[in-house]
């Protein structure tokens, strides 16, 4: 397995430095929360902090797992839909000034976004319109699109569209790939409990899960006995286990990694995403499973030192000098 295209939502991610939280009294935003919302009032919201600083950065969380992976050495590419605007533009733009390939339609609806309002705290508020990614539909979903491509790694958040989550996953196994999916939320898990069974069951190799969400897949009250029941559906099971780090299952091995300890816990946002890039950029370079945890440890230990998902290059020299020591097995949790 050496190069995964990724699929999911196509956001883009607006951060918003606030001088006070007015703004969020302004429009009933609970502190910390992320709300769904239209774009007239994303609009209205935008419109209110102009001219405060702001930064803008590939969001939604298969884009966060993608972009770090390219950042990691892996050739990678990602499947997603913007609109006809700046926003969309931006978002193909960045892509390619990652080196990822974009597979990127154009919707009619405005392209998705997330603005994060950041208080002086560092606490984070999040208004977030799907926009034009909720556009993408299975019927544009063709073979063409994974060749050249070993894996298909999944959002679970676009299990709000079974027909394209589904499409998608049987295409790419059609095509000879392995199919790699994040659960993405508990709640999501609940709500599509019995689909996302038979899923795993008939597409998935690999399956990346935090403790929430992996019991609420199986049923089980604790992580060990949950690991266990994923992995008799799968080739391949992550466990995360927040503090404790993660457990991981492949055939009769069964690994526990632990984790990298921060130097400050931030904003724990892409923590989940980052763990999956670093693990699956292990996986790709052939290292064992113990090395694909410790890097994937790495990379959302150091995501939950900062404010959203994007650091600087003396962050990511950080990492990939101890990616580095992983390799070479003098670095391993």
């Amino acid at each position: 397995m050496k190069r995964v295209i990724g699929i999911g939502n196509a956001l883009t991610d607006m951060l918003v430095n606030l001088k006070t939280d007015a703004v969020l009294s302004q429009f009933k935003l609970a502190k910390g929360s992320m709300s769904l919302v239209d774009t007239t009032l994303q609009t209205e919201i935008s419109k209110s902090v102009a001219g405060l600083p702001y930064s803008l950065s590939l969001g939604g969380s298969a884009g966060n797992t993608i972009r770090a992976m390219a950042r990691l050495g892996t050739e990678v590419g990602f499947i997603g839909k913007v609109g006809e605007d700046t926003t969309g533009d931006f978002y193909i733009q960045a892509l390619n000034n990652l080196s990822i390939e974009p597979v990127i339609f154009r919707g009619t609806e405005k392209s998705g976004k997330c603005v994060s309002l950041v208080s002086a705290d560092g606490e984070r508020t999040m208004v977030t319109h799907l926009g034009a990614a909720l556009e993408l539909e299975a019927e544009e979903i063709e073979p063409s699109i994974f060749e050249g491509y070993d894996c298909l790694y999944v959002e679970g958040y676009l299990v709000q569209n079974h027909a394209l989550i589904e499409k998608a996953v049987a295409t790419a196994k059609q095509c000879g790939l392995k199919v790699a999916i994040d659960l993405a939320s508990f709640n999501v898990v609940a709500e599509n409990l019995e689909f996302l069974r038979r899923l795993v069951k008939e597409y998935v190799d690999i399956v990346f899960a935090n403790e929430d969400e992996a019991k609420t897949f199986t049923c089980e009250g604790e992580p060990v006995n949950a690991l266990q029941q994923i992995s008799e559906m799968c080739e391949l099971a992550v466990v995360k286990i927040g503090t404790k780090g993660a457990l991981i299952k492949q055939g009769n091995e069964v690994v526990h990694v632990g984790i990298m300890a921060a130097a400050k816990r931030v904003d724990t946002t892409g923590a989940g995403d980052f763990y999956a890039a670093g693990f699956m950029a292990g996986l790709c370079e052939g290292l064992t499973l113990r090395q694909c945890g410790t890097i994937g440890a790495i990379t959302a230990g150091k995501v939950i030192e900062v404010v959203g998902t994007t650091f600087g290059e003396e962050a990511w020299e950080e990492i990939f000098r101890l990616v580095k020591r992983v390799k070479s097995e003098k670095y391993l949790f």
